[in-house]
């Protein structure tokens, strides 16, 4: 009977809303005294729930329990539109928002609005050019402590993400879902034109500008334009004469990497191009295009003057050579 009363007592008052049990500290008052023992511990410090796997500490045991599926893997809260599961239910009912689509927190700034109130916060920093996380080694800041922690692998050399299958290791969890696809062969990202696809969304998108044309890479000395920023970078080179490439056996440096490969095969002889006519192999491919063209019986070069055809552009340009030669010594 006491019990009873005073459960009855305690729930009376989230109708009066009467709070007895007041913090002495910060003033915050509760209904029940647990909740007051409870508020405590963000004063103290005491973390008297521990995990016995990890070791994590927390004030309520509660947060405990929430804490334990990360290691047993229970997802006890479950959405009924696309089966997937949480491992606490107000994870669940953020996720339930990208169904229904509302957005309850709203930006009054810019207009735009929010599943959680936390992205509000995050996002309101845009506008307020605040990044309180920064960093100790390199004086970096960030607006959200995650891209912190992200950073700081830099400096550590920290790789937590692993692949299972090949062992390579990453700093962020998303580099590792992207690495994945290349085992599983998932390419998620289409091309709406030419319905090509693709592993990663950045791959997509460089391709599309095949497509609209679209150089967004501007050199600033000559004003050349670029579809790609590494098109820029090596763009660049020649402008400030960087060769950042240097042969080891030569000592022939070069703006490319690529370059670099092509010249090696002077001192080490390789040959990879094969013509599958007569089996001769080539150093270059560009070789092997220009040989090709014997088999095919190509002639793409024509002199304009004679109307004769050439297979390689070396070709017509002896071919003018001898005809300017011939001009000047009849005219002589």
């Amino acid at each position: 009977m006491l019990a009873h009363n005073r459960i009855l007592k305690q729930h009376t008052r989230n109708h009066t809303g009467e709070k007895p049990f007041k913090c002495d500290v910060c003033e915050e008052s509760f209904t029940q005294k647990g909740n007051l023992k409870q508020h405590m511990r963000i004063h103290t410090g005491e973390k008297p729930f521990k995990c016995e796997v990890c070791e994590a500490s927390f004030t309520q045991k509660g947060n405990l329990k929430q804490h334990m599926r990360i290691h047993n893997g229970e997802k006890p809260f479950k959405c009924e539109v696309c089966d997937e599961s949480f491992t606490v239910n107000q994870y669940l009912k953020w996720h339930m928002r990208n169904h229904t689509g509302e957005k309850p927190f709203k930006c009054e700034v810019c207009g735009e609005s929010f599943t959680r109130n936390g992205t509000l916060k995050q996002h309101m920093m845009i506008h307020t050019g605040e990044k309180p996380f920064k960093c100790e080694v390199c004086e970096a800041s960030f607006n959200l402590n995650g891209n912190l922690k992200q950073h700081m692998r830099i400096h550590t050399g920290e790789k937590p993400f692993k692949c299972e299958i090949c062992d390579e290791s990453f700093t962020q969890n998303v580099s590792l879902k992207e690495h994945m696809r290349i085992h599983t062969g998932e390419k998620p990202f289409k091309c709406d034109v030419c319905n090509e696809s693709f592993s990663m969304n950045g791959g997509l998108k460089k391709h599309v500008r095949i497509h609209t044309a679209e150089k967004p890479y501007k050199c600033e000395v000559c004003h050349k334009m670029f579809k790609w920023n590494v098109c820029l970078k090596m763009h660049m080179r020649i402008h400030t004469g960087e060769k950042p490439f240097e042969c080891e056996v030569c000592g022939a440096s070069f703006t490319q990497n690529g370059s670099l490969k092509q010249h090696m095969r002077i001192h080490t002889g390789e040959k990879p191009f094969k013509c599958e006519v007569c089996d001769k192999m080539f150093k270059w491919n560009g070789y092997l295009k220009v040989h090709m063209r014997i088999h095919t019986g190509e002639k793409p070069y024509k002199c304009e003057v004679f109307d004769k055809l050439f297979n390689c552009r070396e070709n017509l340009t002896i071919h003018k050579s001898i005809q300017a030669g011939q001009k000047q010594f009849n005219s002589s």
